[in-house]
């Protein structure tokens, strides 16, 4: 709990950061009418990925045709 305590500066952004990719993927996947790949599997990389979830959503699973 201490490591916790003393390293919550630096874990605030990271988490706001981690929250806001999250939001925007999910929000852009609902969006798309085309994926690359089946929609449930792209939620689940999203949601299950952590940070490179979303990152890797919006390089690889977005089909821009």
């Amino acid at each position: 709990m201490e490591f916790i305590t003393n390293n919550l500066p630096l874990l605030i952004p990271i988490i706001l950061i981690q929250l806001t990719l999250v939001v925007f993927a999910l929000a852009d996947l609902l969006r798309r009418e085309n994926t690359r790949g089946p929609k449930w599997v792209w939620v689940l990389v999203i949601l299950f990925v952590n940070m490179i979830g979303p990152i890797i959503y919006f390089l690889v699973g977005r089909d821009e045709a």
